[in-house]
C-alpha cells in the first residue's frame, strides 16, 4: 500500500516510538516502546513503557484530533472531540408517524408538547433521554426514558433510519441535529420497551396531547435508571 503525507513544509521525520498491540481474540493491549538507532544500525526497541494519557493526547494533537476552540452555550453539558451532549427546555414541536397503521396515521402531523430533553452525539450516532424538571441538570441529576418511538430505552440510541444526519459535531450543530430528530419519521417501537406509564399506552398518550395538552405530563414518564454522569460517561452501542 502506497501512502503520501502532504505537509506543505520541508521536515524531517525520524522514528521516535512504536506502539505494539497484543491480542488474543477477545481482548488487547498495548505497549509503548522508544526506538534505538545507533550509527546505521537496524532500529532496536527499548523496553516496554506504560502508555500515559500525556503521551496519548500527544499523539491525537499530532495527529490532527486537536478541537478548535469553541464558546459553548449554556445549554452544552460536555464536550469532547468526538462527542457532545446538551439539553434542551420543554417546547412544542411537530411529530411525523409512519408506520403503516391506523394508530401511526392518527398522530402523524399534530404539534405536541415535549418535555426537557438531554441529546448525545457520539461519534455520528444519537442519543436522548427526558427530564422530570425543565431546568439545566447536573451530574447526579437523575433522567427519564425518552417517550419516543425509534428509541431504545437502556441506552437512549435512536435509531435514526435514512435520515440525513448533521456533518459535524459542534455546538453549532446543535439545532441541526435536533431537528433531524423532530423531522425524521417515528415509525415502531424499538424492542420490547415501556416508554410510559400513562393509562392506555404510547398511543393513548400522544392522543392526549395531540387533543391540546398545554404541557407534556412528566409524571408519566419511566425512569431511565441512569443520572446523567452515566448517560454522558456511557460507551456507544450498537
Amino acid at each position: 500500500m502506497d501512502a503520501q503525507v502532504c505537509i506543505g513544509i520541508t521536515r524531517e521525520f525520524k522514528l521516535r516510538h512504536a506502539v505494539l498491540i497484543y491480542g488474543d481474540g477477545s481482548g488487547a493491549f498495548c505497549t509503548l516502546h522508544k526506538v534505538r538507532t545507533e550509527g546505521g544500525a537496524t532500529p532496536y526497541l527499548e523496553p516496554a513503557q506504560p502508555l500515559t494519557t500525556a503521551f496519548l493526547r500527544k499523539l491525537a494533537e499530532g495527529l490532527g484530533r486537536r478541537m478548535a476552540p469553541e464558546v459553548l452555550p449554556e445549554n452544552v453539558l460536555a464536550r469532547t472531540s468526538d462527542l457532545i451532549v446538551w439539553w434542551s427546555r420543554a417546547s412544542r414541536r411537530a411529530m411525523f408517524f409512519n408506520g403503516g397503521t391506523e394508530e401511526a396515521r392518527s398522530l402523524n402531523g399534530h404539534v405536541y408538547p415535549h418535555p426537557a430533553l438531554v441529546f448525545k452525539v457520539n461519534g455520528h450516532s444519537l442519543f436522548v433521554r427526558a427530564l422530570a424538571d425543565d431546568s439545566r441538570p447536573d451530574v447526579r441529576t437523575p433522567l427519564k426514558t425518552a417517550p419516543y418511538w425509534n428509541t431504545r430505552q437502556d441506552n437512549g440510541l435512536v435509531c435514526m433510519g435514512t435520515t440525513r444526519l448533521p456533518d459535524s459535531i459542534s455546538a453549532d450543530s446543535i439545532v441541526e441535529w435536533e431537528q433531524a430528530f423532530f423531522r425524521s419519521s417515528f415509525t415502531h417501537a424499538y424492542g420490547a420497551v415501556r416508554l410510559t406509564n400513562f393509562p392506555g399506552g404510547f398511543t393513548a398518550l400522544w392522543n392526549h396531547l395531540a387533543s391540546g395538552a398545554g404541557i407534556f405530563p412528566v409524571k408519566f414518564l419511566t425512569d431511565a435508571n441512569q443520572t446523567l454522569r452515566d448517560f454522558v460517561e456511557g460507551e456507544l452501542e450498537n
